[in-house]
């Protein structure tokens, strides 16, 4: 491949220009060109656990179901029964394969009685919509991938409401948790969504891509702080939510990550049989939240061992948290090993580190350090 058709194969989001005149710095996530930071991923991270950030995460992939047969499409291919969802609630859920392993986890949304909306991560948006059309075909279900047209912000943070209560015509109109509603925002249509990947209270706001320029500054001059990826990772590490490629994946089942609350095993879907299954045997290992005793971070990758030297686990996420003072990591380990209070050791560069299995989220198990 050429270093033109290289180029031209990244996409890039409506907010670029904003971002490198704020002064971003970029990378390359998932085929998108992203700000990875502005004014520093510790500050950043600080804003929004102190006041509101403000996310441009218009690389997620938006994808609409429309027909009578929409919402029994979706639960076909989820592993959450949401034909029963009423209009206007959301739910997170995962899409699962044959053998039960992790497709993407989604945010799904009803629109209304013949629309849903699913949130699908950038790196996978393609298989899910695959996905979905084929099951669509089957049943006269309209799918659309409206990635290319329309932008995603999120603002999250103690501040959220109040600067969004500004934008809208009502404040009390404002969506309650796991809610979505059709409101305008700084004068255009928007769907507002009361969901978020930081473990903040907040919103995410979908909304045409020739209205995106408008919505964010004024998302900025409400005092949101424009916020990079390298901060939004370590917010979602703290609230413990996993990301694909690190605690999820096509080989492992919702179970092994703990969220076999998300199943309904009542109804027919993709990958049920297997899910089942290993629920039965409740073999394998699981995923932990680990917190360390010394300085040095826990990085993917590294391994996890008892205290006399036994290898029982790995760490998929790892690193310094601002808001906890502390290393933290995500794991999976052998399900002996998993109960909270239990003490191991992580090897970092062939040195080991104690840790303790906490409780997730990490935000509601452990103290927040002194920052003053």
């Amino acid at each position: 491949m050429s270093e033109t058709e290289s180029a031209e194969a990244i996409r890039h989001t409506a907010l670029e220009s904003a971002h490198a005149e704020a002064g971003a710095t970029f990378t390359t996530f998932a085929g998108w060109r992203l700000p990875l930071r502005f004014a520093g991923e510790l500050a950043e991270h600080h804003a929004v656990r102190a006041s509101a950030g403000a996310f441009d995460i218009s690389h997620m992939g938006q994808i609409t179901l429309s027909g009578a047969q929409a919402s029994a499409t979706l639960a076909s291919l989820i592993v959450s029964d949401v034909e029963e969802l009423g209009a206007g609630r959301a739910r997170y859920t995962m899409m699962c394969n044959e053998r039960g392993g992790v497709v993407d986890d989604l945010i799904v949304y009803r629109l209304g009685a013949a629309e849903v909306l699913v949130i699908a991560n950038a790196s996978n948006t393609q298989a899910v919509l695959e996905r979905l059309v084929d099951g669509g075909r089957r049943r006269g279900v309209d799918v659309v991938d409206r990635t290319a047209d329309w932008s995603l912000l999120s603002l999250q943070g103690p501040q959220a409401i109040e600067i969004l209560g500004r934008l809208v015509p009502q404040p009390a109109d404002l969506p309650k948790r796991f809610h979505i509603a059709e409101l305008p925002v700084a004068g255009v249509r928007a769907l507002v969504a009361r969901t978020g990947y930081t473990g903040e209270d907040g919103f995410e706001v979908s909304i045409d891509r020739a209205d995106t320029t408008v919505v964010w500054q004024a998302l900025l001059a409400g005092g949101a702080v424009p916020i990079g990826l390298a901060a939004r990772d370590s917010l979602r590490l703290e609230a413990g939510l996993p990301l694909y490629g690190h605690e999820l994946c096509a080989d492992r089942s919702p179970l092994d990550s703990g969220f076999g609350r998300v199943i309904d095993f009542d109804h027919a879907f993709v990958g049920r049989e297997p899910i089942l299954a290993m629920e039965q045997a409740g073999e394998g290992e699981t995923l932990v939240g680990l917190a360390c005793s010394g300085k040095r971070s826990p990085r993917p990758e590294y391994t996890v061992r008892t205290l006399d030297g036994r290898d029982v686990g790995v760490v998929t996420s790892g690193g310094p948290s601002p808001t906890l003072g502390v290393p933290i990591a995500l794991a999976y380990v052998a399900r002996a090993v998993a109960p909270v209070g239990t003490e191991l050791v992580i090897d970092i560069r062939n040195r080991p580190e104690s840790a303790t299995v906490v409780a997730l989220p990490f935000l509601r198990s452990l103290p927040r350090a002194d920052l003053r």
